[in-house]
């Protein structure tokens, strides 16, 4: 009994042995478990603190560049409403000194329309303005555009003298001058022994048939006649006396001139003379010429109501030179004449008010 109480004690100590070295092994695994663990949360909380600090590094230069960025969006706004200002300035500016240069443009191109007087420069000052403002494209200026308009309208409404096409009628009427027949024209007197021409029918219905004259050379052919009652009353002479008194009446005759004169003027020019007054008929042309290219209207008609003059006081009026020479030169009187080209009023006051 004791035996196997002992054996029991034996066994149940044994087995209490073999329990507390498992749960020896045991704990020492839980302990060596529990060391690694603890060691990898040491691990991980020290990573987490690395990151921790990390984040908050990160975080701290993130504010830091919230801030900087701020800073700067401020300033980019600040600088922005300063650049806007600084393009309205400009813009402003930009139209004002466009204004400036149009207004000045307009007047130059008045005073040059003032002194020559041809509407050109004047609508090419306007066209040249329209187009810039065109190009600027501000609805502001809108104004004025329409006010160039209305100017330019006006200002090609009007008819102004073509100086080329009157120079050109001027060069073929100094042409003509050399052409046109006189009122006092010589004519040769036939000799003796010619049969004189029978004398031509003075035009009736124009308006040189007043002024019409009977040349010398004429009335010698008349007297000269055989058929008239001079050589009649010679006719019993004998042949020798007659020939003779015959010779002296045709002489004498010559000295003798028979004329119905208008217009003494014209009859009374010497042969010498009709030289200078072709030539000075074409200098009076000329003159009006250079005074229209020159703008000089005044003068011009001045010049062409000489001519007009001289040209009714000592050409036949009856040719048909002289009347084409007489036609060209009142044409060219009546269209030399200077139109009033309009001040662009409109434009100008329309620049003055876009420029307050």
């Amino acid at each position: 009994m004791q035996t196997l109480a002992a054996g029991l004690a034996v066994l149940v100590g044994a087995a209490a042995l073999a329990v507390a070295w498992t749960s020896q092994q045991r704990v020492q695994a839980l302990e060596e478990e529990l060391v690694r663990r603890q060691q990898a949360s040491s691990d991980q909380s020290n990573e987490a603190q690395l990151l921790a600090r990390q984040s908050q590094e990160l975080s701290r230069d993130a504010v830091a560049k919230t801030a900087l960025l701020e800073s700067r969006v401020a300033e980019l706004s600040v600088q922005r409403t300063q650049l806007e200002e600084l393009i309205q300035s400009l813009s402003r500016s930009r139209d004002e000194s466009l204004l400036v240069e149009i207004d000045a443009g307009v007047r130059v191109a008045m005073q040059q329309t003032a002194v020559t007087g041809s509407a050109t420069p004047l609508v090419v000052a306007l066209k040249a303005a329209d187009e810039r403002l065109a190009r600027v494209n501000q609805p502001r200026l809108e104004v004025v555009r329409r006010a160039i308009a209305r100017d330019l309208d006006r200002v090609k409404a009007v008819s102004v003298a073509d100086i080329a096409t009157l120079a050109g009628k001027l060069d073929e009427a100094a042409r003509l001058v050399d052409e046109a027949p006189l009122l006092a024209v010589e004519i040769p007197r036939p000799s003796p022994d010619a049969k004189p021409a029978r004398p031509a029918p003075s035009r009736a219905g124009t308006p040189a048939a007043s002024a019409a004259s009977v040349s010398p050379a004429a009335a010698a052919s008349t007297a000269a006649d055989p058929a008239t009652p001079a050589a009649d009353a010679l006719a019993w002479l004998p042949a020798a006396g007659g020939e003779w008194l015959r010779g002296f009446w045709s002489e004498a005759r010559g000295l003798l001139r028979v004329t119905r004169v208008d217009q003494p003027e014209a009859m009374l020019l010497a042969p010498e003379q009709r030289f200078f007054l072709r030539e000075n008929l074409k200098l009076k042309l000329l003159n009006a010429r250079l005074a229209l290219l020159s703008r000089q209207f005044d003068t011009a008609q001045s010049d062409l109501r000489t001519a007009q003059g001289a040209i009714d006081s000592y050409f036949d009026r009856g040719a048909r030179r002289t009347l084409t020479l007489a036609e060209t030169v009142r044409s060219v009187a009546m269209q030399a004449r200077q139109a009033g080209v309009p001040r662009p009023d409109d434009t100008l006051a329309a620049l003055a008010a876009a420029g307050r």
